[in-house]
């Protein structure tokens, strides 16, 4: 009785298994057909393997209680050439089946055992061999199937380790449904090798492999295999309650064709379960189409959420469109429109923005290249209900001319021509409209409502303030452009205003001297060298923006230092202390050019009787050249926060600029300007230049490593 019990049971649950597994093959067989282009040029062959394989599994449940299931071995010989022939066209997807040799030969080898196993299978049942013979012919069977199944599987493995590195992703999936397959057989075969009988427990449980099959080739034909999630809420709501349509759909079936059952015979329970397996089929393709799934939707938001939307979705996927960044990614201006599509399901989008005058013109598509839009594409005069209330306009109202009382919007002749055109949504910054999104009608328009309004509102204004930072910045790099223009024209200025001094100062002294002739030459090497100066500052202009210093080479330190003194010559405050001869890399005439100023700083720190001395010695690897004045002196914060910052000056006309420049100078030598000064004590300025020593030194050690190198 138990043992009945138990055959009964198996028989059950083996059925209820390779029927969902039918079904779930013969589902996925239907709908791949019209998508089998994604499978490249195995498609055909996959739907065709599927196919069979669903009456493969309807044939295993009626084999389940027939006396004698040759329908199952027969449809599984056929399933097994089938999905052969689909692993060839799978080599073929990536060209593998003109490179490797041994692929049709193993292919064909298996074709040929799985034909003798099937003639061996109808010569056994044709002439009802018993005993002995028979126990022999079943171990044959088993043997073959087990050849067929291990070449089978060694066939997927190379389809995947084979394949390259850019092509597995889509053979992943495949592979592991037909490698799901085959290795239940090769369980199931080695167990009835072993046992010497036919286990019935574990073909039972055959289905399972198919609906695993199913569900494997359906993730490798989704669009979004490679984004799987789990998703909980509402995306498992809208699931479970389709499944529980189906479930119960499929109960009914199940109940009906139980009721048939006792009809009777096995070719009437095979037409019962093929009736039951493909109309199950056409139900699972047809009601989960997209108007279907959209007014179940609609009815699942309505009834069971409080909120049409999954804000942390929307948010997530939003900021991911928005701040994506690869070599892939889309320029801002269109992702700001596929960020907004993604909310509406619209395929493509327009981006209008402002221009100098305050007109929208085009400034990106987005999946939209064949609509025309003009150069004036939204005039300002009609703006107005957009930048005030950020009214999002359905375009479908106003072309039927029943917007709300309070929002009459004036669309241009082309938006209205444009059919597609769906919606308006402006982006508002701070009550300043900076661009406007024209999105596309989606598949399943509908009617906006109040939630919708409030999420394309903030997305938006979130918008804007992204393309507004995005301006800024294009503002500030152009504005950073004309910064060093600027600069240059400031330090000319400086420079200019020195050597008009030094002219001011010798026109007023020609009218009391120009009679000496001692004037008379001084006066001649002031005019040579401020003629030098002036040439000089012309070749500097184009030098500032790469640091100011044409070129370094040796200079002399006591020359430069008696070249500076010279400049001052008449000051008597101007006194050159400690000379050391030594030899710096420098410029000559942009470290002059900074003594210079620091003395005349000096000067202009100092009491008259006070003096400036300037005077040159080592410093470890450095020449040290130091301005020291008994002037007014610097507090701390100044020299910290405000004796290098440029446009800033404590002398009336003055720039500000002057120690900024001399520092600068300084860097553009690989040198180092420091500052130590106290209030009413006096200032020392320490200019550090590397000596030609310690330069070549460095150079020749970096010649000997990059020629060990």
């Amino acid at each position: 009785m138990s043992a009945a019990r138990s055959l009964d049971f198996w028989t059950t649950a083996g059925i209820a298994f390779d029927l969902t597994g039918a079904i779930a093959v013969a589902s996925l067989a239907l709908w791949l057909w019209p998508r089998r282009g994604r499978l490249a040029g195995a498609g055909g062959a996959v739907v065709a393997a599927l196919l069979v394989t669903a009456g493969w599994c309807i044939a295993a449940a009626v084999g389940l209680t027939a006396e004698v299931p040759m329908f199952a071995s027969f449809a599984e010989s056929i399933r097994n050439l089938a999905w052969l022939v689909a692993i060839y066209r799978l080599f073929a997807g990536d060209g593998r089946h003109s490179s490797l040799a041994p692929i049709r030969p193993v292919i064909f080898a298996l074709a040929f055992v799985e034909t003798l196993h099937l003639s061996m299978t109808l010569a056994l049942t044709y002439l009802s061999v018993k005993g002995g013979l028979a126990n022999l012919g079943f171990e044959i069977e088993v043997m073959l199937r087990l050849l067929v199944t291990v070449g089978g599987l060694v066939l997927v493995h190379n389809l995947y380790a084979g394949a390259p590195r850019e092509v597995r992703p889509a053979l992943r999936w495949p592979a592991i449904g037909l490698a799901v397959l085959w290795s239940f057989d090769l369980n199931l075969y080695t167990v009835a090798y072993l046992a010497r009988s036919w286990p019935s427990e574990i073909a039972a449980l055959r289905g399972i492999a198919a609906i695993v099959l199913a569900g494997c080739f359906a993730l490798t034909a989704s669009r979004n295999r490679d984004e799987l999630r789990l998703k909980p809420s509402r995306a498992v709501t809208f699931q479970t309650f389709s499944l529980l349509v189906i479930g119960v759909y499929l109960v009914a079936m199940v109940s009906v064709a139980q009721w048939l059952s006792y009809a009777g015979g096995d070719f009437a329970r095979l037409i019962e379960m093929a009736f039951l397996t493909f109309a199950s089929a056409i139900a699972l393709v047809v009601l989960p189409s997209r108007r279907v799934r959209s007014w179940l939707k609609v009815i699942l938001a309505k009834h069971f959420f409080q909120h049409r939307y999954d804000y942390r979705e929307e948010w997530l996927r939003f900021t991911r469109t928005i701040g994506k960044n690869d070599d892939e990614t889309l320029p801002l201006s269109e992702r700001v429109v596929q960020s907004l599509a993604d909310i509406t399901y619209s395929p493509a989008g327009l981006l209008l923005c402002p221009d100098e005058q305050g007109d929208l013109m085009l400034a990106a598509r987005w999946n939209w290249p064949e609509v025309d839009v003009p150069a004036l594409a939204y005039p300002l005069a009609a703006l107005g209900p957009f930048e005030q209330t950020c009214y999002i306009a359905d375009l479908d109202e106003v072309r039927a001319g029943v917007v709300a009382e309070g929002f009459e919007i004036a669309a241009p002749d082309w938006l209205i021509a444009e059919r597609r055109a769906w919606a308006l949504v402006p982006l508002v910054h701070y009550e300043r409209l900076v661009g406007m999104v024209v999105l596309a009608r989606p598949a399943m328009a509908r009617k906006f409502d109040w939630e919708d309004f409030d999420l394309l509102r903030v997305i938006g204004q979130q918008l804007a303030s992204y393309l507004a930072e995005h301006a800024s910045q294009e503002a500030l790099a152009e504005s950073s452009r004309f910064e060093d223009f600027h600069r240059r024209i400031a330090f000319v200025m400086h420079d200019i205003k020195n050597l008009a001094s030094q002219f001011s100062l010798l026109a007023r002294n020609a009218e009391l001297h120009a009679d000496k002739p001692e004037f008379r030459a001084d006066m001649l090497v002031t005019l040579r060298n401020s003629s030098d100066k002036l040439n000089a500052l012309l070749a500097r202009l184009s030098r500032y923006g790469a640091g100011g210093v044409d070129r370094l080479h040796d200079v002399c330190a006591a020359d430069v230092a008696r070249s500076v003194v010279a400049r001052f010559n008449g000051h008597r405050q101007v006194v050159l202390g400690e000379v050391q001869d030594l030899v710096a890399t420098a410029n000559a005439h942009s470290l002059e050019q900074v003594l210079v100023h620091l003395v005349q700083n000096g000067l202009d720190a100092s009491r008259p009787e006070s003096p400036v001395i300037l005077s040159i010695r080592v410093d470890g690897l450095s020449a040290r050249f130091e301005v020291a004045d008994s002037g007014t002196g610097m507090s701390a914060e100044f020299v910290r926060n405000r004796l290098f910052k440029p446009f800033v000056s404590t002398k009336s006309g003055g720039f500000g600029i002057g120690a900024f420049e001399a520092r600068e100078l300084v860097k553009a030598m690989k040198g180092r300007l420091d500052v130590e000064s106290r209030e009413g004590l006096g200032s020392r300025f320490i200019v550090r230049i590397p000596l030609a020593a310690a330069t070549d030194m460095y150079l020749n050690r970096t010649d000997k490593d990059q020629k060990v190198a």
